[in-house]
């Protein structure tokens, strides 16, 4: 019994030295998105509280028994993994809809936008959610599932980032709704509203993170408890020339030849904080559930041959992680010596040339003045993952090789070695063109080789009923020229300007303008004159172009109706653009009063004008030139022959 009371006297004393946070659950484990120089800052390690109360595996059984048959929510997705670090789609919170840009993260289980009366939050995207304007908002209660602010009223969240990035606020619970190609309906559902950021979430484009990982909070775990879909989702990251790409929250047909390798969502470990419990004289530290999604990775092949790696290479403390918001693929660094040496064993007849930032030793070479990436495969070895099963799937060059940013037709391997971490961490540049479909019901994860951005037509996961609901547009965003309106108020709209991006690259675009021109018009059942397109400029991979809409004759005007209905057909991505365009967004839109509409009108009649002024100044020219002609004959008089004749020269009679 001493032994056991100073046991527990010695237990106590290790608990209270621990330090303690009120994070209120996991951080993210990829990286932050690169900065404009290219350089990729350290691995992000995730800080965790051990939450006793966790509902998780309570709720396995409950959603098992939910229907195959539930619907699903198809979200476009957009920006570039590379190009901006990160993959983003459009959420819509409260009543009336407000419009976000949210990173798409299957390592984080909350998510959150900045708040309207954040102070130190940075300038994103859209504006910040305003709780008061939404007639369905309501706070999250203090409860004894999660932290409480001081005056015990509210629920609070935070996270913290190892490369001391971070966001609090408080949570709170409104309407989502996912746009117009989902079969659900808004539904309400818990979020973080920020009040603080910090770091890369201060600085960086995006509004926030929409969190898919497993854990009480996330998005995907609300709607399945919820039983509205079934507890799966989807994501399909565009190629290394389209970007852009699609998810889908909830199940759908898979493809038959579709390969899965078995995931472990029971993967437990000691987390950082760590709590415990006295058992007689020994002590056990609890552990958490991993929230996020491992395989079981048991080897790579290059070029056809296996690393010799050893069996638990990839057995680290969160073995083998699958995270769409990290940029590169990190291996341990045994896997990695080993991959890059056989790599370089390969690819030895190639250039090699130093990385686009010299602060990093990137392994990087010189293919050919082309820079297109069509055969790669051709040039670089086959890469294969190798999983538990035995099965295995092939890597295309996309899959590991980025673009060097400054040497044309060069590229450079997108693996790095993970330091002192045995994790292994499959960031986006893996899954490039590739559907990946988290099975979370069968603890699975499957892999499918396609053209993302032709998805929607290769499984007819559109072929769907029309949407239940209409979504408003975002009107926060546009920008409106009122400088003429109407004795009613009613805005005179002579001209809408559209600044759209797309995700394909402006070389690419630039010859298919005409194409993309008369695709608009028949999809806003308007005139091809009356659509043209100007101001293409690049955007890495991205192109932004504006798209100009006049009436059909130069004195007329658009309604009020006719302009909400053109411009909302964009917002909500109702007009249907081929594949060849990849994926677009509206960015921002304009509207003109009448003076100031249809420049290519404008533009003729300065032609015009400028050929009769010049005209009338050749004429002029002309006329002058005659004139002076005229002058010089009158100051030389005509003289007869015969008075020509000098005297001296006349001819002596015969």
């Amino acid at each position: 019994m001493a032994l056991a009371s100073i046991g527990a006297m010695f237990s106590l004393l290790i608990y209270l030295s621990l330090p303690c946070s009120n994070a209120a659950a996991e951080n993210i484990l990829h990286q932050s998105p690169p900065p404009a120089d290219g350089s990729r800052s350290p691995m992000v390690f995730p800080l965790f509280l051990f939450q006793p109360n966790s509902s998780r595996s309570m709720s396995l059984l409950h959603r098992k028994l939910h229907s195959k048959s539930l619907p699903h929510s198809r979200m476009r997705l957009y920006d570039d993994i590379l190009l901006n670090g990160y993959y983003t789609t459009r959420l819509w919170i409260g009543t009336p809809p407000q419009m976000f840009a949210l990173i798409v993260d299957s390592g984080s289980t909350v998510t959150y936008v900045p708040c309207s009366d954040c102070e130190q939050c940075g300038k994103h995207q859209d504006p910040k959610f305003q709780p008061e304007m939404s007639t369905t908002y309501q706070p999250v209660k203090c409860n004894m599932d999660c932290h409480c602010d001081d005056d015990k009223e509210q629920c609070l969240y935070e996270r913290e980032y190892a490369e001391h990035s971070s966001s609090k606020g408080v949570l709170g619970e409104d309407l989502i709704s996912f746009g117009n190609e989902s079969e659900l309906t808004p539904h309400r559902a818990v979020f973080g509203c920020e009040n603080v950021e910090t770091g890369d979430l201060y600085s960086q484009r995006a509004d926030g993170i929409i969190g898919l990982g497993q854990g009480d909070l996330s998005l995907v775990d609300q709607l399945v408890d919820k039983g509205l879909i079934s507890n799966s989702f989807a994501l399909c990251y565009g190629g290394m020339d389209l970007g852009g790409g699609s998810m889908v929250l909830g199940g759908f047909a898979y493809p038959s030849d579709m390969m899965f390798t078995d995931s472990d969502p029971d993967r437990r470990y000691v987390p950082k904080g760590l709590s415990f419990v006295l058992i007689g004289e020994w002590i056990r530290f609890n552990t958490i559930d991993s929230p996020y999604y491992n395989i079981d990775l048991t080897g790579i092949r290059v070029a056809g041959k296996d690393l010799l790696l050893d069996s638990r290479a990839f057995d680290g403390e969160h073995g083998v992680v699958l995270d769409s918001g990290t940029t590169y693929a990190y291996l341990p660094d045994a896997a990695f010596s080993a991959f890059e040496e056989a790599l370089m064993r390969e690819a030895s007849p190639l250039k090699k040339i130093d990385g686009p930032d010299p602060n990093f030793k990137d392994t990087c070479f010189h293919v050919a003045p082309s820079n297109d990436a069509a055969g790669l495969s051709t040039i670089f070895p086959s890469v294969e993952m190798v999983f538990k099963s035995g099965q295995s799937w092939l890597l295309s060059p996309e899959n590991y090789l980025f673009r060097h940013s400054k040497v044309h037709g060069a590229y450079c391997l997108g693996v790095f070695p993970n330091g002192k971490d045995h994790t292994t961490l499959l960031g986006g540049i893996v899954v490039r063109n590739t559907l990946v479909v988290y099975d979370r019901e069968n603890s699975k994860v499957g892999f499918w080789r396609t053209n993302c951005s032709e998805l929607s037509d290769r499984l007819h996961i559109d072929d769907l009923a029309p949407p239940p609901a209409t979504l408003p547009s975002n009107d926060s965003n546009p920008t409106l020229n009122t400088s003429s309106s109407l004795p009613g108020g009613e805005i005179q709209i002579g001209q809408i300007n559209l600044d759209i991006q797309l995700t394909v690259n402006s070389s690419y675009l630039k010859p298919r303008m005409e194409e993309l021109s008369k695709v608009l018009s028949k999809e806003l059942d308007v005139k091809s004159s009356q659509v043209y397109i100007s101001n293409l400029t690049s955007k890495g991979n991205n192109s932004l172009i504006r798209v100009v809409v006049v009436p059909t004759e130069p004195s007329s005007l658009f309604s009020n109706v006719t302009e909400t209905s053109i411009v909302s057909r964009f917002t909500n991505h109702q007009i249907k653009l081929p594949d060849t365009f990849g994926n677009y967004e509206l960015v921002s839109y304009t509207l003109e009063p009448s003076r100031k509409r249809a420049r290519w009108v404008m533009k003729n009649n300065i032609v015009v004008m400028a050929i009769l002024i010049v005209a009338v100044v050749v004429g002029l020219i002309a006329y002058g030139v005659w004139l002076m002609w005229k002058r010089k004959q009158a100051s030389n008089p005509y003289i007869h022959v015969d008075e020509a004749i000098i005297a001296e020269q006349e001819l002596l009679p015969l």
